[in-house]
């Protein structure tokens, strides 16, 4: 029997440029939302809310926000207390961005993601990380309706933020390697048109100018880049274009390291550890993150290498129902070894 095709959904909206935040409005009346909850952290609720909502002038948006870590219960109770919106828009982090996500998908009003940093593709994914048992969890949401991300907000974000979103951008590479393995293993499918949008995303990315990480040039494809990695997963209905083996380690850091670090700076350090293993484009990741001060920003955070050693000996258990080159031993073995022998990387953890 043939796969049948395919009806994915897709951001409706897709706004990526200096000031955008500020004309919300008309994009609004354009796709008929009058009622309208603002949803904020309490960075942004202090810092945009007043320039944000000044910017209206017919509509009257309502605003919130929330400023604690709830949990899931906590967050599916505060979304029944809320009234029916014809749209939701959550300006923040990428906590703030899960928890509007998971509220909307609860009440089942469409969501507009306007992120206020690139550290990841979670703005642009069908799914959101949330505390269930007191553990950070992949849950499952919707694909935002829009996604407005206002390059001016983006820029004052710290550089580690846009360093986060390099390496979870990067790891498509060594993810979709995995992915392949997995099916030549007969543990899986390979999506083509999914991993196709995969690979285009990094490899744009790849080719655009690094000498500044804050040129609305470069912040513009990086987010464009990790909004296709989010479309890629919904293609394929799971995490397997933009996350493979170095996400396995990552996951073991969040899980045994004494202090984890940012995901996407863990993720990026791991898919550099994986490209060696998997011998496919190590010199390329190496460059990027030598370019952008990637390797540089890694010194100063103090990373134990024996937390990475565990990490990946630990690293099958965080998905058994994958296959990856981690879940064999030899490879495995290759990349305790590469932690010995690789020079950036006895330079840059401790």
């Amino acid at each position: 029997m043939t796969n049948p095709v395919t009806t994915i959904p897709i951001p409706a909206i897709l706004e990526i440029k200096n000031g955008a935040v500020l004309e919300l409005e008309p994009t609004l009346e354009k796709h008929g939302f009058k009622k309208v909850l603002l949803l904020f952290d309490d960075f942004t609720f202090h810092q945009y809310k007043t320039d944000i909502i000044h910017s209206f002038s017919h509509i009257e948006p309502d605003t919130a926000f929330l400023n604690d870590h709830p949990n899931v219960q906590g967050l599916i109770t505060y979304a029944f207390s809320l009234p029916m919106y014809d749209v939701i828009i959550g300006v923040g982090g990428g906590a703030l961005i899960d928890y509007g996500k998971y509220i909307s998908f609860s009440r089942r009003i469409p969501y507009i993601s306007a992120p206020t940093s690139a550290s990841n593709d979670g703005f642009a994914s069908s799914n959101c990380s949330l505390i269930i048992d007191g553990k950070k969890t992949t849950v499952p949401a919707k694909v935002p309706y829009g996604i407005v991300a206002d390059l001016d907000i983006i820029q004052q974000a710290p550089d580690k933020f846009i360093l986060a979103g390099i390496g979870d951008l990067m790891s498509n590479i060594t993810a979709l390697y995995d992915w392949e393995f997995e099916e030549e293993r007969g543990f899986g499918d390979v999506n083509a048109f999914a991993s196709m949008l995969s690979k285009k995303a990094v490899n744009s990315f790849i080719r655009t100018p690094m000498n500044d990480i804050k040129h609305p040039t470069f912040l513009k494809e990086l987010i464009s880049s990790l909004t296709m990695g989010g479309a890629a997963t919904v293609i394929s209905g799971s995490s397997a274009p933009i996350s493979g083996s170095e996400h396995l380690i990552s996951h073991a850091l969040d899980h045994y390291a004494e202090h984890p670090q940012m995901h996407g700076i863990q993720v990026g350090m791991a898919a550099y550890i994986m490209a060696h293993v998997q011998n496919h484009r190590a010199e390329r990741m190496q460059k990027v993150f030598t370019r952008t001060g990637f390797f540089e920003y890694v010194k100063t955070l103090d990373i134990k290498k024996s937390n990475v050693q565990y990490a990946i000996e630990k690293s099958p258990l965080m998905k058994p129902n994958r296959h990856t080159f981690l879940h064999e031993d030899w490879y495995r073995k290759k990349a305790l070894l590469l932690l010995d022998n690789d020079e950036i990387l006895n330079d840059v953890f401790i």
